[in-house]
């Protein structure tokens, strides 16, 4: 259950004011081409000195891609993972696949408010983005996965989503000649199987990383890099806004979990811990890095700009007893609200185009 603030969000809203008149030197590590490490999560120091140093520590872009020890990266099993996630054969009508509704050409999720499945009917909640899944330590919006290997079966089976037996998926795979060599070269003794499949497609989502951003750049000291209302954006956002007490670190997310007052009948995290009254309503918090490309907003997509989401949290939504109490009335002037999408704007990369694979026959 997440703590309603941190050692890091506090200590980034104490040292904002100094930062607000000039941030200087900032440093960040950046991709370029993605290195793949092992371990399972970036682990950001606790002890962050004071001032402009704590800001670098709260927002250096990791220097590898985190990869399970038992999952670990390899070449071959990327490669299997991409064409398994772009292919419609994985349901049961051959007309949905991953990419379906976690296209790279909407930030890698559908460009809809909720998303839709088997049947064209529309689900309950928005496809959430998979950019920067390989440092999440729990998935969906409701937490109920531990796992993204977990999650890569989990839509695949849904009867509201790909509807596909996963029996009957592998029927099916085996009957497609082209791809036994390719799972025998990515899992060596092991073959085709669910838990192959599985961790093959998770793999490929871990590759799918952020590129580096005007903000990164910025940190990094070229001070040219952002406008000055983004600088003041960013003051706003881990100041007066709030924003960073969930929205933290690099891919700004502290992946807890919390109920900002949308008016939705749906519980969300509750559902799992029904005795906790600050679960009742809540759902994950997502990462921000490419914001822009990610419109309409929320777990239910009701919210199509980042200025109603500003202006939700200023009012801070509907008071009730789950509600967060991180959610009060922020009383944001206009000056404020323009400067906080001006920052989050600069999350936003140069992604490259994502090529389709050439599927299996």
């Amino acid at each position: 259950m997440p703590t309603q603030g941190s050692h890091r969000s506090r200590l980034l809203a104490a040292t904002v004011a100094s930062a607000a008149l000039g941030v200087l030197g900032f440093a960040t590590i950046g991709f370029g081409a993605a290195v793949v490490g092992e371990s399972r999560k970036v682990e950001i120091t606790q002890k962050a000195p004071g001032g402009v140093d704590a800001l670098k520590a709260l927002y250096r872009r990791p220097a590898t891609i985190p990869f399970p020890k038992d999952n670990a990266f390899t070449p071959e099993k990327a490669a299997l993972g991409k064409k398994l996630y772009f292919d419609t054969r994985l349901s049961v009508t051959s007309a949905q696949s991953c990419a379906s509704c976690h296209s790279p050409g909407f930030g890698w999720g559908d460009g809809l408010a909720v998303g839709v499945g088997h049947g064209m009917a529309k689900l309950g909640r928005r496809s959430p983005t998979i950019v920067n899944a390989a440092w999440s330590a729990i998935y969906m919006w409701d937490g109920r996965l531990p796992t993204l290997e977990d999650q890569a079966l989990g839509p695949i089976q849904s009867p509201g989503e790909m509807n596909m037996k996963l029996d009957q998926l592998m029927t099916r795979l085996a009957s497609i000649p082209e791809y036994k060599p390719m799972f025998d070269a990515a899992f060596p003794g092991e073959g085709m199987k669910p838990r192959t499949l599985a961790q093959a497609i998770a793999t490929y989502e871990r590759t799918v990383v952020s590129e580096r951003a005007p903000f990164d750049a910025w940190i990094e000291g070229n001070e040219k890099a952002i406008s000055e209302e983004a600088k003041r954006g960013f003051a706003v956002f881990n100041g007066k806004a709030q924003c960073a007490a969930c929205h933290e670190g690099w891919n700004f997310t502290n992946e807890g979990f919390q109920d900002i007052g949308l008016p939705s009948t749906d519980v969300g995290r509750g559902e799992y811990l029904p005795g906790v009254i600050k679960m009742q309503h809540a759902f994950k918090t997502p990462g921000l890095r490419e914001i822009t490309r990610r419109s309409p907003y929320m777990h239910d997509g009701s919210l199509p700009t980042l200025e109603a989401v500003i202006d939700h949290y200023d009012h801070a939504g509907v008071d009730r007893p789950s509600r967060s109490d991180l959610m009060r009335p922020l009383d944001l002037s206009a000056q404020d609200k323009a400067d906080l999408v001006a920052f989050l704007k600069t999350l936003t990369s140069e992604l490259g185009p994502t090529a389709v694979p050439v599927l299996p026959r």
